[in-house]
């Protein structure tokens, strides 16, 4: 029995990571829930899974959540830094971090200084601060199992290679609702056509992500500090029918590619049981219904959210974290109705130009610099 903590449970990976947990109720049980302002669905779940604890970190929903579970054996905290001091608990064996945004980073932190396992679904936590990250991970002795599709896939064709060298990596992108579109064609485009993913069903701002192809980009940052690889060593590549989700290629010229039908539990429920499969009820891919599987290189030139990864890598130090502090508030204004969507980029760059650059970033520094990046990507708002 594995006892999951999951920090973000009301959002699209929470949600789906319950269902996980639900089809196995012999293998996994919740020990705590935590959710931002969604109050009436972290008391639903709440009442459906009987956590030990529940954090809801907006402290105005706190007296809603707290007499609504008052006749049951639940502690319910709120705030930030109460989900910061719960993911330490000894009843706690995996903490899935499916929190949005740079939001995740403290208590990622938290739960690495406490030794749990980390299922990581918040990319930003590594592409914000991937070098402190790694550090902490081996002090701590943590393992860090990715939940991100396609990390997933990357993790799952190494098992049993661990002695093999990697010649490169290939992260496969579906190319969003504008793939194929010209310049000209996305300065006309709309907040509810960004939001139709063809093949995932995701969050808001992760799907907005995936449009820009700024998801892609933030998962080649990703990719460098999970796999311990140079920019050299990672390519993407578009795949629109989103069956295989990335590729290891090793040093003898041999491929291995992890392959499934776009569907999120599958590597949730795998960050749960590695390094064990278990059986589940999930569809199964079937070759006839796809007798075709086609690639096709990037627009790196209209989509210029991937030149942007690889000039992070290049230059290291805080540059990814003002990039993705940068793209935080550039994808809520357009989801606001306060930029058009090609304007994301223009926003990005013009922060990452203008902020201050630190080589040797301390944690702090990180904090420091997404507080400047925002700062800056207000102002290019407006």
């Amino acid at each position: 029995m594995k006892r999951i903590a999951i920090l973000g449970s009301t959002g699209s990976i929470g949600t789906q990571a319950l269902e996980v947990i639900a089809a196995h109720p012999s293998n996994f049980e919740v020990s705590l829930l935590t959710a931002h302002n969604n109050a009436d669905l972290l008391i639903s779940q709440a009442i459906l899974f009987s956590p030990n604890t529940v954090v809801i970190s907006n402290e105005d929903y706190y007296l809603q959540v707290k007499d609504a579970l008052a006749h049951l054996p639940i502690k319910v905290f709120a705030g930030s830094n109460a989900i910061e001091q719960c993911v330490g608990s000894d009843d706690i064996d995996i903490v899935l971090t499916a929190q949005v945004g740079f939001s995740g980073l403290r208590p990622t932190i938290a739960a690495i200084q406490s030794g749990k396992t980390i299922a990581l679904a918040n990319k930003e936590t590594l592409v914000v601060a991937g070098d402190y990250i790694s550090s902490l991970c081996v002090k701590h002795n943590v393992k860090i199992i990715p939940v991100d599709s396609e990390h997933s896939a990357i993790f799952q064709c190494l098992v049993g290679e661990y002695n093999s060298p990697i010649e490169k990596i290939v992260l496969t992108a579906s190319g969003g609702p504008f793939r194929g579109k010209t310049r000209s064609e996305l300065e006309l485009v709309t907040k509810s056509q960004a939001l139709k993913h063809p093949n995932w069903t995701m969050g808001a701002k992760i799907t907005i992500d995936s449009a820009s192809l700024m998801n892609k980009a933030l998962e080649i940052i990703e990719a460098k500090w999970l796999f311990g690889l140079d920019a050299n060593q990672i390519d993407v590549i578009v795949h629109p029918q989103s069956i295989i989700h990335s590729l290891v290629q090793f040093n003898d010229g041999s491929m291995k590619a992890q392959m499934g039908l776009p569907d999120m539990k599958l590597p949730i429920h795998y960050s749960f049981t590695y390094p064990e499969r278990i059986s589940t009820t999930f569809p199964r891919f079937d070759f006839l219904h796809y007798p075709q599987l086609t690639f096709e290189l990037p627009d790196k030139v209209t989509f210029r959210s991937l030149a942007f990864a690889y000039y992070c890598l290049q230059e290291g130090g805080n540059m990814a974290c003002i990039m993705n502090a940068a793209n935080e508030e550039a994808n809520a204004a357009f989801l606001n109705d306060k930029i058009k969507f090609l304007q994301i980029f223009d926003i990005v760059e013009g922060a990452m130009e203008r902020a201050t650059f630190i080589a040797k970033p301390t944690l702090n520094d990180y904090y420091e610099s997404d507080a400047e990046a925002r700062i800056w990507a207000k102002k290019l708002i407006k």
